[in-house]
């Protein structure tokens, strides 16, 4: 199932899972599993992956990192398969996510001997490239009544919804602003008016989807078969100069 309507779905880089997620989440739709389930296995995937790479074994940690993006899509596939949306799944899965993508540029830094400078800014990097993506896709989201689990702003705790406790909520919601509140607020300072655009062409849709998770852990298990791990972290700092690209595009030629 589909975060957007049919006729709005664009070429999502970052979601090649989906077809394999779509599966697991039928395998599991009968059963006693929860979303909650299938996060805390994305987590304990890319924890083994991170520990493959340490090791040396970079194809096995391709496969774990591959692994993690699918069980990534297949927790809230779940969620929609069963009708049980949740702040609480949403905001766990965003929180194992940054955590992850720590560990993995920590590994990487122990790994090549990059400067902690370097890494630092690979991170910054990568989060902000995660935002941008997920703050036009919530935009299209909320214009066309797609998933609503995520919010254009997330600066208010939300109300729980129905089968979730609003102490977790209020929890989760508290560590999701400390850890994503900076990352939120710098994008929306550099395109603030995106959510006044009625619709993004779906082009420029699935260029931005190369800033999705799905795409970055893709990226780097190639890197790491290719025997390219010291150019990761480089990498991730240039490509993050396509923010402004990006955002550049969105202001001059898409807006309303």
């Amino acid at each position: 199932m589909s975060k957007l309507p049919k006729e709005h779905r664009f070429i999502d880089l970052s979601d090649y899972g989906r077809p394999m997620a779509t599966a697991i989440a039928n395998l599991l739709k009968n059963t006693n599993a929860t979303p909650i389930h299938v996060t805390l296995a994305f987590v304990v995937s890319g924890l083994i992956a991170i520990a493959c790479m340490l090791q040396g074994y970079f194809w096995a940690a391709a496969f774990f990192f591959i692994l993690k993006s699918i069980l990534d899509a297949a927790d809230g596939e779940l969620a929609r398969i069963k009708k049980t949306p949740s702040y609480t799944g949403r905001y766990l899965d965003s929180i194992s996510d940054i955590i992850l993508n720590l560990l993995i540029l920590c590994g990487l830094w122990f790994l090549t001997g990059t400067s902690v400078l370097y890494t630092f800014l690979a991170f910054l990097g990568l989060q902000l490239q995660g935002t941008l993506y997920n703050y036009y896709y919530v935009i299209l989201r909320n214009n066309f009544d797609g998933d609503k689990t995520s919010r254009i702003i997330e600066n208010k705790t939300p109300v729980a919804m129905a089968g979730e406790k609003q102490k977790n909520v209020d929890l989760l919601f508290r560590i999701y602003r400390i850890l994503y509140g900076k990352f939120d607020e710098i994008i929306y300072m550099l395109d603030p008016k995106a959510s006044k655009t009625n619709s993004f062409p779906n082009w420029f849709m699935t260029a931005v989807s190369t800033f999705g998770l799905g795409f970055q852990l893709l990226i780097i298990s190639v890197m790491l078969v290719l025997g390219w791990k010291e150019l990761i972290i480089p990498f991730f700092i240039f490509y993050s100069l396509f923010i402004f690209v990006f955002i550049a595009i969105r202001k001059i030629w898409l807006s309303k």
